[in-house]
């Protein structure tokens, strides 16, 4: 009996052993496949409409800063019908070039101040583009103007501008995106041939103009909210997958209710499977973080983009102090 005890005894140590050993050898390989499966992200300032911001040394001279990501309106890019002014663009790339910085470009078609408009002035005057823009209204005010997306004769001068982009620089810059899918339509009084339907449908025409466009350059749609909730934005999403488009949006607001029940998840789910990229925003610095109860900070900004979103672009706006005192030092300390 002392033998078959000690025998077996002898068995059951050994097959513990190669057990534990085994489960260790597994949660090495786990985390040496999260340490590798980690993606660099690619640092952008987000500088808006202050392009001469560019010049600025503490900028440049960041070495994990890849590149400025910059907006030009679609009135500025196309003064007149036909007639394109790509001017700003090359002295901004020939700037960012110089310092060993690329260029990420926002084609803006919206706006968010009574007085602004950015689709072109032919587009307004010349009844055939239906006005050209709509009004963006809340349940209080109206504070600017959105182009007409859903109509056909608006997006196919839209698209024009896109080829002729395209043409241009795809290849010489990072990337391109185009503004946030979110717009506020008064339900009262919809636009001249706005549904929810027409407008999901007319934005995955962009989404596949755009793809078909920049090939070797990065292509991005900003979509946060959409029309139909998460249904609408889902078939975004889906769709960006099924044609390689690059998703992302305005904000990164940490665990924010209202973004986790909409785009955060979709954006996640298609890490690794298109390009993703997410701005901060003026506002996303002072969002409190529903974790801690407490102001977000810039390194939790940070671990939330790397870690939950996993993305692969982050574009940081100026807003100070957080910009100089928070965002520079932080990307300046991280190893490459």
């Amino acid at each position: 009996m002392g033998y078959n005890f000690h025998k077996k005894s002898a068995t059951v140590m050994v097959a513990l052993f190669f057990y534990f050993n085994l489960c260790t050898m597994k949660i090495m390989l786990l985390l040496i496949s999260l340490v590798f499966n980690t993606k660099p992200i690619k640092h952008f300032t987000y500088f808006g409409r202050d392009r001469e911001k560019i010049h600025d040394p503490a900028f440049y001279n960041n070495p994990n800063i890849t590149g400025a990501q910059i907006r030009y309106a679609w009135r500025q890019l196309e003064p007149e019908k036909d007639i394109y002014n790509f001017s700003e663009i090359e002295e901004d790339l020939r700037f960012l070039a110089s310092k060993g910085k690329k260029l990420f470009i926002q084609v803006q078609d919206a706006t968010f101040l009574k007085e602004n408009h950015a689709v072109p002035k032919y587009l307004v005057a010349d009844t055939i583009y239906h006005g050209g823009e709509a009004r963006q209204c809340d349940d209080n005010d109206c504070y600017g103007y959105v182009a007409r997306r859903w109509d056909p004769m608006v997006a196919e001068r839209f698209f024009k501008l896109l080829r002729k982009l395209s043409e241009q620089f795809d290849g010489r810059i990072e990337g391109i995106n185009l503004p946030e899918t979110s717009i506020d339509i008064s339900e009262k009084q919809l636009p001249q041939g706005f549904s929810d339907d027409v407008y999901i449908a007319a934005i995955k025409q962009y989404m596949k103009v755009t793809r078909e466009c920049f090939r070797r350059s990065a292509p991005i749609l900003y979509a946060n909210f959409m029309v139909k909730g998460q249904e609408g934005l889902k078939e975004l999403y889906d769709y960006a997958e099924e044609i390689h488009m690059g998703m992302g949006g305005p904000d990164i607001k940490v665990n924010k209710p209202f973004q986790m029940a909409n785009s955060y998840p979709l954006i996640r789910a298609l890490s690794g499977k298109v390009i993703t990229g997410v701005a901060v925003q003026d506002g996303n610095y002072d969002v409190i973080n529903v974790k801690t109860n407490k102001k977000v900070t810039v390194p939790e900004i940070l671990d939330f983009a790397q870690n939950y979103l996993r993305l692969d672009y982050i574009f940081w706006c100026t807003e100070e102090p957080y910009y100089t005192k928070e965002v520079l030092p932080l990307l300046a300390s991280l190893k490459k």
